[in-house]
């Protein structure tokens, strides 16, 4: 678990051992994990230099552990994330009878700002699209992966997870597995099914090494992709198309969402296609639109 075990007690490496497993139970994805992983290690170290065992903290030295960590110069969001990763793990540390309680409960995050996801305009994402040509079998399979990444809203990691199986084109759906091992199915559109219909057509059968490999979209080699194979992809085709700015899977992801709250859909229809736990998360969306209408009416109202 953790790569400093000569800073970490035995009895740290134990408790953080058994929360990366309860996280693998939970289904969260590598990126999750190794992310608590490194946060988590960080207040293992600091407990073992004071003496603390899991368990033993309380809500004071918590708030200690929060100033240190504001004192080294982390931004808020950074700091936020780390206290979030405290409090998931005592929960753990409650459930597994380790702790009698969980000391962060009450610890305040810092307010951060709301930071707007950056939105494509439908002349950008077709600029894009456009931009990727179908002459060889990697191009072909990245037009249907950044086709179906728009159409239906997929994170990085959802789109290397995707299986044969899972396109259904008599419905013209995608079954999705999210996070949280949670499925969900999303309308494909023309497009994006006519791109991976020609993909699987002639793409993947020029890439396939082994017919028992079950993944959708594959590498060079025939290997199933990773989600950093997918962004720098991306980032070559966000390059021949002089799409100004940076543009992740995120990106596109936003650009769906948005571009269907500006087409009329709700709210609620929106969550579930994105697969948002929390209405919350998805409310976000709302505060695109008003934002560009507030720059449109800058540039063209005579007293604005």
């Amino acid at each position: 678990m953790s790569e400093n075990q000569n800073e970490i007690s035995p009895a740290w490496d134990a408790a953080l051992v058994g929360f990366q497993r309860e996280l693998r139970t939970r289904g969260a994805s590598l990126h999750t994990m190794r992310a608590y992983g490194g946060d988590l290690s960080e207040l293992a170290e600091w407990a073992t230099r004071r003496g603390r065992e899991p368990g033993e903290l309380a809500h004071r030295d918590l708030r200690a552990y929060a100033a240190a960590l504001s004192e080294r110069g982390l931004s808020k969001s950074s700091v936020a994330r780390k206290l979030a990763a405290v409090r998931s793990l005592h929960d753990h540390l409650t459930r597994a009878g380790v702790a009698a309680h969980n000391p962060g409960e009450l610890l305040p995050s810092p307010k951060r700002g709301t930071r707007l996801p950056r939105v494509l305009a439908p002349t950008e994402i077709a600029a894009l699209l456009e931009r990727i040509p179908a002459s060889g079998p990697l191009e072909v399979r990245d037009r249907a992966i950044f086709e179906l990444a728009y159409a239906c809203g997929l994170r990085a990691e959802e789109i290397v997870r995707l299986d044969l199986d899972s396109p259904d084109f008599e419905s013209e759906a995608l079954r999705v597995n999210g996070k949280g091992a949670k499925t969900r199915i999303v309308p494909m559109g023309e497009p994006a099914q006519r791109a991976l219909e020609r993909y699987l057509e002639v793409a993947r059968p020029a890439l396939s090494a082994d017919r028992s490999e079950p993944s959708l979209f594959l590498s060079r080699r025939g290997r199933r992709l990773s989600p950093s194979d997918v962004r720098r992809r991306l980032e070559r085709w966000v390059r021949q198309a002089a799409v100004a700015g940076h543009v992740s899977p995120h990106t596109l992801r936003h650009s769906f969402a948005t571009h269907l709250l500006e087409g009329g859909a709700d709210l609620r229809s929106i969550q579930e296609l994105l697969g948002h736990a929390s209405l919350s998360t998805t409310q976000v969306y709302t505060r695109v639109e008003p934002q560009r209408l507030r720059s449109e009416y800058a540039r063209s109202h005579p007293r604005a």
